[in-house]
């Protein structure tokens, strides 16, 4: 923050850097001539922006500044609400942080490119000064028509003089509300028929969905986060059932809300799921359009759900960091379509199931920081479409199976040194356009904070 203001201020006498030191550092808002230097600055310019890379920057000041979002949620909101590719949107994304509109975090491999799409374990944050800026731009129409709105309950009221609003259609297209602990009496009644994206962030361990959801009829992302320490618990959840063009719902420190076949489970159009530190789900439905679903931080999984290996449809299917699961089913193989496939930092994760042989679409393997895997199966030969495997940090995994030579797909191996030694021997005598990256462990704790 202080760097970008400093850089609008060059020409000003010692005393305004002065005012504006002590502004920072109360984190008041800039003086108009700041505000004006800082739209200006060439690598904030947004009116050089083309329309595309303009909403998008929009949309990214919908989320509070200085807290990390995971990226999945704004690709999200920029593929179904805006309409991008997603490779498209990733390639924006990173665009955006090469000129330090946002940190980009996460990613160890500083990759350009997401495998099918998956970028469940990269996070996002904006500062609060150029976050308040855009934010400025995107609120300057008339309340009920604005394309985004974020509000904030302060004081007993949402949108400050409710009682004028009561009842009124917004225009909104992506809704932030940002709360504390809210009962079904607190919310007050409103009418979003446009809406298409909706963000509901919460500091409590209980929670009400707004019973104006139902208004909402062309909803297809929503993400209900809990930003407290405590993991939350969601009354109202019947009130999806009637959310019809749900394509993804991202849920965040919460306790089992996919109970009752009245809530979640009636999302047969849902085609993404994603759970992040979240407790309490033994059952996950079997939607039957499911292509996407992302499990991360769920400590308290210690077998997959055997509903997950009932839909076919799945393509991308991601679990990390859930440091209780021991085993995968049998039943692994009969999600014939999946292209993705991540299993990371499973530390107690000790085999991979045989039938994963049968999974003949899989492009992507990911099994980095498996550490108690001793050895791959010999099915792992049947994946004649794999292009990409990533085993670092396997430390126990020393040996590989003499069917790996049939992986006449593969493209490119990372790994630690010793079974990189191995692999250079399969790219010599069996797969010679096999590239093979031999990489150092990577320590982070950026997973405490997420």
């Amino acid at each position: 923050m202080v760097s970008v203001t400093a850089s609008c201020m060059q020409v000003e006498s010692h005393k305004a850097w002065k005012r504006a030191t002590n502004k920072i550092s109360k984190r008041r808002y800039r003086s108009n001539y700041q505000r004006k230097g800082l739209y200006t600055l060439p690598q904030i310019n947004i009116d050089s922006f083309d329309h595309v890379h303009k909403e998008c920057l929009l949309d990214l000041a919908l989320f509070p500044a200085e807290k990390k979002i995971c990226a999945d949620a704004l690709l999200d909101i920029w593929v179904y609400v805006e309409k991008l590719q997603r490779n498209d949107a990733f390639v924006i994304l990173s665009e955006l942080a090469d000129i330090n509109l946002l940190n980009l975090t996460g990613n160890p491999r500083g990759s350009t490119t997401i495998p099918c799409g998956n970028a469940s374990e990269l996070y996002i944050s904006q500062r609060d000064v150029i976050r308040d800026l855009v934010f400025d731009l995107g609120h300057e129409d008339n309340i009920l028509h604005r394309k985004r709105l974020s509000t904030e309950r302060k004081n007993g009221s949402l949108l400050g003089k409710q009682e004028l609003l009561r009842g009124r259609a917004f225009d909104t297209r992506i809704l932030c509300i940002l709360t504390g602990r809210m009962e079904e009496n607190d919310w007050y009644d409103m009418n979003f028929p446009e809406t298409e994206a909706l963000l509901l962030l919460f500091t409590s361990t209980e929670y009400f969905l707004p019973p104006f959801l139902k208004s909402m009829k062309k909803l297809k992302f929503l993400m209900i986060s809990n930003c407290g320490t405590n993991k939350a618990t969601v009354k109202g959840l019947d009130i999806l059932s009637s959310l019809t063009q749900l394509k993804s719902v991202r849920l965040e420190r919460l306790i089992s809300p996919l109970g009752g076949k009245q809530g979640i489970e009636a999302l047969q159009n849902l085609e993404k799921l994603s759970l992040s530190l979240c407790e309490g789900f033994e059952n996950i439905p079997a939607f039957t359009s499911l292509q996407d679903l992302n499990l991360d931080h769920n400590n308290d999984l210690e077998e997959l759900p055997l509903g997950i290996c009932n839909i076919p449809s799945i393509v991308s299917l991601s679990i990390t960091n859930c440091h209780q699961l021991q085993n995968l089913p049998y039943d692994f193989g009969k999600m014939s379509n999946l292209r993705m496939l991540k299993l990371s930092a499973l530390p107690c994760l000790n085999q991979l199931p045989a039938s994963i042989g049968k999974l003949e679409q899989l492009e992507y393997l990911d099994i980095s920081l498996c550490e108690i895997l001793t050895e791959l199966p010999k099915e792992i030969g049947q994946l004649k479409k794999l292009r990409e495997l990533d085993m670092r940090e396997c430390s126990n995994l020393t040996t590989l199976p003499s069917t790996v030579c049939e992986l006449h797909s593969l493209k490119l191996v990372t790994c630690d040194e010793t079974i990189g030694k191995q692999w250079l021997r399969v790219k010599n005598t069996s797969i010679p356009e096999l590239r093979v990256e031999i990489v150092e462990a990577y320590f982070s704790l950026d997973w405490l904070d997420v």
